[in-house]
């Protein structure tokens, strides 16, 4: 019988956390890999800044509509099972990003990307959050989200070597390497994930519908998702264009972006997982406004740069890389925490719905804004800049709104009529 305060025994979480890892490596870095390959998109495909951002929201917007449909099932089907037959969809959707032949037929294939890999996330840190105790979900989300940081140091970098020195394949040649990379994986997590149905037994009122509004509109709820949806605004509005801004306005050559990835992926792959182990250790509140302070500086910092010597970009660029998804590691901590635990599938879909549709309206935003200079440089980006902060600091003032669901009376099903 499902007990909501005792998470489910598996035989080895490391390799499970490993497994879901690898998971998390291949959609993030799907994802990802659009941004650095901005410039050389919009010169091959003959795009502007709005469609990029187009190209971006595309994915977001889907992943943000697929969320919220999978929070009709998520909760009714063994989580491996779903999880396997959801990657297999997203590794053929990638394939399709690599053969398409056009700018319109590349946005449907991301906008397909975006549907299966949004979901993918979400269940992700659904399992983490069904498997290991609150006590220790900041380490175990650290080592999870510290996939974000492989991608960087090892994906990135590798996938704009690729689209450079396979002129053949040029931009397509990373999303090749995504799908053979998401093939191992999968196979990997077909050998390690355990079967996870204690979910299964908890009694259900009302149809799907009726149980999704109540989970939705429950208080505690409705600010989680205005927490996360403040924290992806005030990070989204800036990343995707970090690369145009510092190869136009900055002047720096193509290939340094590689190396700032490298660096920043390098140093975010340990301070992920420190900053996790002192969320458990000092309170994942408290450390969440820390990192969320500090963050301010390097994201004003980016979105000013002027041109300088390369040290000082990759100097800020590997502070950004460690401060701004590093808000991210408590901020999931306490966000999973919130609901209980038989509709946590639900819930952490419609979190992802919610994350993705607002790191998408982030994107266009930005998109908007941003114009080219007859010189060709980016103007308005020091305003995206302060929107970002603006967001963070309220980010701020919601996260003490956050509820841990144990110490709250139990199952916000109770009301259906």
């Amino acid at each position: 019988m499902h007990s909501p305060s005792s998470p489910p025994v598996i035989r080895n979480e490391f390799l499970f956390l490993l497994a879901l890892a690898g998971i998390q490596f291949t959609h993030i870095l799907d994802f990802m890999i659009m941004m650095p390959l901005g410039p050389q998109l919009t010169r091959v495909l003959q795009i502007d800044t709005h469609q990029f951002g187009l190209l971006l929201s595309s994915y977001t917007f889907t992943a943000a509509i697929s969320s919220l449909l999978a929070a009709t099932y998520i909760d009714r089907f063994d989580r491996r099972k779903l999880m396997l037959a959801l990657y297999a969809l997203f590794i053929i959707a990638t394939l399709c990003c690599g053969l398409a032949p056009n700018y319109p037929s590349l946005l449907i294939a991301r906008a397909l990307a975006g549907a299966f890999g949004g979901i993918l996330g979400a269940l992700v840190q659904t399992m983490v959050a069904d498997v290991v105790p609150f006590e220790r979900r900041g380490k175990a989300l650290g080592m999870v989200m510290a996939a974000f940081s492989i991608s960087t140091v090892a994906g990135v970098p590798l996938g704009l070597l690729l689209a450079t020195y396979l002129p053949a394949l040029g931009w397509r040649a990373p999303f090749f390497f995504i799908v053979l990379l998401a093939t191992v994986f999968w196979l990997i997590s077909y050998r390690l994930l355990p079967s996870l149905t204690t979910h299964l037994g908890a009694k259900r009122i009302g149809n799907i519908f009726q149980q999704i509004y109540v989970v939705a509109k429950e208080p505690a709820h409705l600010s989680a998702f205005a927490f996360i949806s403040l924290l992806m605004m005030a990070g989204f509005t800036v990343i995707p264009f970090i690369p145009l801004y510092l190869t136009t306005n900055v002047g720096m050559p193509e290939s340094f972006i590689t190396v700032i990835y490298l660096c920043g992926g390098a140093a975010t792959f340990f301070t992920s997982q420190l900053i996790g182990r002192m969320a458990d250790k000092h309170g994942k509140l408290k450390v969440f406004r820390r990192v969320a302070l500090a963050s301010f500086i390097p994201l004003l910092i980016t979105t000013h740069l002027v041109p300088v010597a390369w040290w000082l970009v990759l100097i800020n660029s590997t502070l950004f890389f460690i401060l701004v998804p590093g808000r991210m590691v408590p901020g999931m901590a306490m966000v999973s925490a919130v609901p209980a635990p038989h509709v946590r599938g639900t819930f952490m879909s419609l979190v992802s719905s919610v994350q993705m549709l607002s790191s998408g309206l982030a994107a266009l935003l930005a998109g908007w804004l941003i114009t080219r200079t007859p010189a060709g440089q980016i103007a308005h980006y020091d305003t995206v800049g302060y929107i970002a902060v603006g967001c963070g600091a309220l980010t701020l003032w919601v996260a003490q709104y956050l509820r841990v669901a144990s110490a709250q009376p139990a199952a916000p099903e109770k009301p259906a009529a």
